[in-house]
């Protein structure tokens, strides 16, 4: 402690040595001291959180009270704050963690952090101290899923524990990192009428994915980044019965069912030696010999498109899955492409009709200029016409209403007037699609009772 208040004093004796840097260095010294003196509580889950905090303040109290250390009010208070969120929580960030209003946090290295607020990026004043300070903070994230990140593995993919996703990248690969992006999920999962609400889809749609889902049909939701791919996959899996068995399978655990019966599996990097990787593909094979009723994976992206292509072949019908891609056709392109990756010798034309058996349905979303996730269009697998997968448009997003005074977009999601082909198939299942879910007139009816 003495040789703490020894430092204090010659920064505030250094020439040109800042307020605000003293303060920093500060930080990272009663950081340090109250490590040491509750460090092991910080890890024991038993203790309450507001317990941890009463520590916490006490220990800096203690830190600066017993050198004498004087600073202004509002000086200890963003310095209990600081070292508060840096020693349970997640540093600087943690406040734009907490923030339900924020979607993204994105750290571009210590000095340049950005969020997402409503669909429209801005750059913030939060600031690490340096780059070790960053570092520090992605190690906290990545270490309590069993995840490492060094020189050696340089890159990750991780969550927090409401199941925020964390992507983080360190040197040698990351220049003027590290870099950190964490995408939230709300933490009360969003349901279907959330939504509606948001007009991401329309109230025709919501029954439409619903029958869809109860009556077992193969569903791909497809879009680019951050588009709410996963958000909707959550909702829709929402529509399962309760009496079905489901196996999901993710690199990072993101979905959150509320059934009873869920198996959820996680995909395991490397150890240090290189050895022990459990990949997406070994789980899909795996989750065949585990009795499943649907199987969803949360993102399709390699070779394990053939595995879930032969699932859906094989009885496991009602699986979800999603995949990124521009356009449905698009969507078709990725997974034979996939396909090929899995290191399988196939004619392209099986490989089609493959695809063409197994899937019934592609839900693709687009993100508007105004920040707005939207679902654009629903597609039919029809089937196959000589060499080419042939598909229809049940819905459609019309863009013909332009924008409002504010930017944004205006335009619906509104049915093509087609009634699917696999309409008979889910009357065969007791599912009966009434005419008004393709009417051309606005759908009228409240989002209730769909299950």
């Amino acid at each position: 402690m003495s040789q703490q208040y020894s430092r204090w004093q010659d920064l505030q004796r250094t020439p040109g040595s800042t307020r605000s840097s003293q303060l920093d260095e500060l930080r990272q010294s009663v950081h340090q001291f109250v490590i040491g003196e509750i460090g092991p509580m910080l890890a024991d889950h038993g203790i309450e959180e507001h317990e941890l905090r009463r520590l916490v303040h006490e220990a800096v109290h203690t830190s600066l009270t017993e050198q004498g250390i004087t600073l202004s009010a509002a000086e200890r208070a963003q310095l209990i704050q600081d070292i508060t969120d840096d020693a349970l929580g997640y540093g600087p960030i943690d406040r734009l963690i907490q923030d339900p209003g924020i979607t993204e946090v994105m750290c571009n290295g210590p000095k340049n952090v950005f969020i997402e607020r409503r669909g429209r990026l801005e750059r913030t004043d939060v600031e690490f101290v340096d780059e070790g300070h960053l570092r520090r903070t992605i190690d906290k994230i990545v270490s309590a899923v069993g995840r490492r990140i060094d020189e050696s593995t340089p890159m990750v993919d991780a969550r927090l524990p409401d199941g925020s996703r964390v992507n983080a990248v360190v040197h040698p690969v990351a220049m003027g990192g590290p870099f950190l992006t964490i995408r939230k999920f709300a933490k009360d999962p969003y349901t279907v009428g959330d939504l509606i609400s948001f007009q991401t889809l329309s109230p025709q749609v919501a029954h439409f994915l619903d029958a869809c889902v109860r009556g077992r049909l193969n569903t791909i939701i497809s879009g680019g980044t951050g588009t709410g791919k996963t958000t909707l996959l959550n909702v829709v899996s929402q529509f399962i019965p309760d009496e079905e068995r489901i196996v999901t399978i993710e690199d990072a655990k993101e979905l959150r069912l509320h059934q009873d019966h869920v198996c959820s599996m996680e995909a395991r990097p490397p150890n240090i030696e290189g050895a022990g990787e459990v990949r997406i593909r070994d789980l899909v094979r795996n989750s065949l010999r585990m009795r499943p009723d649907r199987i969803i994976v949360g993102e399709a992206r390699g070779g394990e498109a053939l595995d879930m292509l032969q699932a859906m072949n094989t009885g496991h019908d009602g699986s979800l899955t999603t995949i990124h891609s521009n356009s449905p056709r698009d969507t078709l392109s990725r997974i034979e492409t996939m396909t090929l990756m899995a290191g399988m010798d196939l004619p392209i034309r099986a490989v089609r009709e493959q695809m063409a058996s197994a899937l019934d349905l592609i839900v693709h979303l687009s993100r508007m200029r105004d920040g707005s996730r939207r679902v654009t269009t629903v597609s039919e697998v029809m089937g196959m016409e000589g060499d080419t997968i042939v598909m229809q448009d049940v819905y459609v997003f019309d863009y013909g209403m332009g924008v409002d005074t504010d930017g944004r977009v205006l335009g619906r999601l509104k049915s093509t007037g087609i009634r699917p082909h696999f309409s008979e198939r889910l009357a065969d299942h007791g599912i009966h699609l009434e005419p008004e879910l393709f009417s051309l007139e606005p759908f009228a009816r409240r989002v209730v009772g769909m299950r």
